[in-house]
């Protein structure tokens, strides 16, 4: 009866370390980045059941499983920029050969993927602190869309200086450039959108980016049409000198 019941003991104990585990394990990792067309964080732990299909197609050993102990999931597949990146498979075998869909067979096109995003570390970018260097734009699979380059004057020489910025509207983050940067620690680095991207709040409306009956107010005038009477001067006696626009430009409010 003894034994039975230690039995039972160190079969619930054992229940309960092994749901802790996987209850963890279940977690993502704030800084894990996932194959092309991985689905959304809150579902791709639970989608994906680390069958390895993944890291077996891809033809550049780019995909790893996630080791026991880690930071990350047991058996998630991940990748690190900046020993391997991801090369952009047109026909994206990895996506394929997922049997759950974690890996979304919505996506058509490597190029609208989504990994992570570029980052740019403006103090120790050798293009930023003035050296020739531009590397990333260069390697960069979509360069001139996701890596483009700013023109800006040197105040101590003729020479011009190449600022590189990202765009994340057509970043993949397939980290190539992060493996060509020539520093000894990188100074572009892939990262999880949610780690470096905000959200502006639905809130808000940038009036001058669409059309509507007030934005027309703010547009130029178009070439040959009749030019707007100057303001109405003021009433005599009032305390506003000149007109209401030009009392409100003096900053005096």
């Amino acid at each position: 009866m003894l034994r039975m019941l230690q039995s039972a003991t160190l079969a619930s104990t054992g229940g309960l370390g092994w749901f802790y585990l996987l209850r963890q394990e279940a977690r993502a990792h704030p800084f894990a980045l996932r194959p092309p067309g991985a689905i959304a964080e809150s579902d791709f732990n639970s989608a994906c059941i680390k069958c390895g299909q993944c890291v077996v197609a891809c033809p550049f050993d780019t995909l790893k499983l996630a080791p026991a102990g880690g930071n990350l999931p047991i058996g998630m597949p991940y990748f690190e920029p900046r020993q391997i990146p991801c090369y952009l498979c047109p026909d994206i075998p990895c996506m394929k050969a997922c049997p759950t869909g974690a890996l979304s067979p919505k996506l058509k096109n490597i190029n609208d993927s989504r990994m992570g995003l570029a980052v740019i570390d403006l103090e120790n970018c050798l293009s930023w602190k003035g050296l020739r260097c531009e590397i990333c734009h260069r390697e960069c699979p979509l360069k001139g869309k996701a890596i483009t380059l700013e023109l800006h004057p040197r105040d101590r020489s003729k020479h011009a200086m190449f600022y590189p910025i990202v765009h994340s509207d057509a970043c993949t983050g397939c980290g190539i450039c992060e493996k060509a940067c020539p520093t000894t620690e990188a100074a572009i680095r892939i990262l999880p959108h949610k780690l470096v991207q905000g959200q502006i709040g639905e809130h808000y409306r940038l009036g001058w980016t669409f059309d509507t009956e007030i934005t027309q107010d703010f547009k130029a005038a178009p070439t040959g049409s009749p030019v707007a009477a100057p303001a109405a001067p003021a009433p005599a006696g009032s305390p506003i000198k000149g007109n209401a626009l030009d009392y409100l430009n003096e900053g005096g409010l």
